[in-house]
Order: C-alpha cells, then sequence, then structure tokens
C-alpha cells in the first residue's frame, strides 16, 4: 500500500460570506485533482472559520483577548502567563479556547468553527454533488499535548470516515489479542496532511489518496477523552 498527500493549492483568502466548499473546488480544479472514491480531503479550520465570519477584531489589547478567550471557554483548566489551558464548548482541551492571531490580518483574531462536524459533512456533500464521488473530510486545529513538546494538527470536524479505529479484540500478528488498542485515525491523517500544508505556505488544503480505513461514520466528539478518564485534569 502506498499513500499520496497532495498539497490543494490555488485556493484564494476567505472572506466572511464566501463559499468555502466552493473554494475547495476551485482550489483542485486549479490543482488538476479529480477526487476519487476514497480519498480525504483534509482541510485547515481557519479558511472554513474564514468563511463563516468567526474573526475578531481585538487590536493589540491583551485583555480584549482574554476576554475572548474567556467567552469561547466552557471551562478555564489551568493557567500560566498569557497561556490559558481551556475546554471548549465543543469538548476540546487546548490552549486559549482555539483563539488565534496567526495566519489573520493584525489586530484580528480567528475562532474555532461552532459546529466544525456540520462544516465537514456540508464539505462533503458538496464534493459528493460536484464529483460524484465519496470521500471523507477532515478540519483541522494544532494543539499541543500534556505529555509531549511540540505541535501536531489534529480533527476538530469529521465527516465520512471513522475518527477513531477499535482494534480491540483483534489479534496482532503474534495471535496476542489487542486489549486497549483504538487508534486515532483522524487525528493521524490531520498531522500527515500538515506536512505539505505547512504553517506559513498558504496552502489551506489537502488530498490524501490510498489510505485503507474500514467504512463508518466518526466525529469529533469520539476523539474527545470524557473528564473521567483524563488523568491530566
Amino acid at each position: 500500500m502506498s499513500i499520496s498527500i497532495i498539497p490543494v493549492r490555488g485556493i484564494p483568502e476567505a472572506e466572511p460570506g464566501d463559499d468555502v466548499a466552493g473554494l475547495l473546488i476551485g482550489g483542485l480544479a486549479a490543482s488538476r485533482l479529480e477526487p476519487a472514491d476514497g480519498d480525504v480531503l483534509v482541510v485547515t479550520h481557519k479558511l472554513v472559520s474564514k468563511a463563516e465570519g468567526r474573526i475578531e477584531e481585538i487590536g493589540d489589547d491583551p485583555e480584549a483577548r482574554l476576554r475572548l478567550i474567556e467567552r469561547e471557554a466552557s471551562a478555564v483548566l489551568r493557567r500560566r502567563d498569557e497561556l490559558v489551558i481551556t475546554e471548549t464548548h465543543h469538548g476540546f482541551v487546548c490552549a486559549n479556547a482555539g483563539v488565534d492571531k496567526s495566519n489573520v490580518r493584525p489586530g484580528s483574531a480567528v475562532l474555532l468553527p461552532i459546529a466544525p462536524d456540520r462544516s465537514a459533512r456540508r464539505i462533503r456533500a458538496r464534493l459528493r454533488q460536484g464529483f460524484g464521488v465519496t470521500m471523507g473530510v477532515i478540519i483541522t486545529d494544532t494543539f499541543g499535548r500534556a505529555w509531549r513538546h511540540g505541535l501536531t494538527d489534529v480533527a476538530i470536524g469529521v465527516a465520512g470516515i471513522p475518527a477513531v479505529v477499535d482494534y480491540r479484540g483483534t489479534t496482532d500478528t503474534y495471535g496476542n489479542t489487542l486489549e486497549v488498542t483504538e487508534v486515532a485515525l483522524a487525528d493521524e491523517m490531520a498531522a500527515a496532511a500538515d506536512l505539505v500544508m505547512g504553517k506559513a505556505k498558504g496552502i489551506p488544503a489537502a488530498l490524501i489518496r490510498g489510505a485503507e480505513y474500514p467504512a463508518g461514520e466518526g466525529s469529533s466528539a469520539d476523539l474527545v477523552r470524557s473528564p473521567g478518564q483524563d488523568m491530566f485534569r
């Protein structure tokens, strides 16, 4: 098995009210990419958030930024200097409730989509209508991790693929029964796509081709560990 991860170029900067699916379809055409059944389109949330109007003007006021973070958070879990670890209304535990001043015009902040799974489903439906194929869509953001240095992209919106693949009860190559193995498929694809999208390349989407995954419909909620299972809270 081989997997291709192909950047989708030619997508313009999104503005509030833009048709995000239309921007993606235009980018696929500009990149001469014809989606096929089983492909997965990975999209950075900032393209979606900007098109959905999830932008706030805060200038250079740190207090305005903090008020915005507190507004977007359903709970504040930790604070250290300007860093605030929060839980969002989606259930995500992340820095600053996803409020981000990168890749947006100065004085502005971009927020997470209100319902990223719903946004992913809408994009997927348009892709199916436009290309006649059945494919997956993942919307991503960049998160830190409690037990490792560095950032990586993760899935915050999922449509058309399982978010988590449960291998519990199956056996490995030695015949051992797997008891705890659940693979975060959507997160793996999100991180892989960022290898070609990057943080400063202006490429907000990538097409993954050749990945094998079981049939099923997942959501970003499948990736969120419940508070009772979270040893870091």
